[in-house]
């Protein structure tokens, strides 16, 4: 009967190594479906549907929504990443916008709409000067190399080439524009 026992308890300890193995497998397929859901949100969403520029997290969205409401009122907001965060730092330290007097934005919706466009705008390299115009922005220039810029650059007109621009949305393009390469 001790041999029996034996050769119990030995078929016991080869079997617990292959049942924790199966159960780690089983635990990492589950978490590993999960990760994938909760990620595949944003990838399922195709980026004609995304609207904007990029996909904006919850924690700045009230920034955006500040910045397109207090700079959309007068003329076309454009996207923080077209400028150098230092031109947003000038823009909204200084009254003088583009030679009309500004009310300039308070605390604390000043620092919102300060996060937000630190947040999304681009860095500036040392040796490029601070650009105020579109025409002058080098991230604007490699964005629209086959574009015929008119002279003065108006913001208007933005609207013939990217048709949702007055709702912020700079994806969708013109029929002309869309299969341009």
């Amino acid at each position: 009967m001790s041999n029996l026992v034996k050769r119990q308890s030995r078929q016991l300890k080869k079997r617990r190594p292959f049942g924790l193995f199966l159960v780690i497998v089983a635990w990492s397929l589950v978490m590993g479906w999960l990760f994938a859901s909760a990620s595949s949100v944003y990838s399922a969403t195709p980026t004609s549907e995304i609207g904007t520029v990029d996909v904006v997290p919850a924690a700045y969205e009230l920034g955006q929504e500040l910045y397109i409401e207090n700079c959309g009122k007068c003329h076309l907001a454009i996207p923080p990443q077209v400028l150098p965060t230092q031109t947003w730092k000038n823009l909204l330290e200084d009254s003088q916008h583009y030679g009309i007097q500004l009310q300039p934005l308070v605390d604390p919706p000043r620092i919102v709409v300060w996060r937000y466009l630190a947040n999304f705008s681009r860095s500036q390299r040392n040796d490029e000067e601070t650009p105020y115009r579109l025409n002058k922005s080098r991230l604007f220039k490699a964005l629209h190399p086959k574009v015929d810029l008119p002279r003065p650059l108006q913001i208007s007109s933005c609207v013939s080439c990217h048709p949702s621009a007055e709702e912020f949305n700079f994806r969708r393009l013109s029929a002309e524009w869309e299969n341009s390469n």
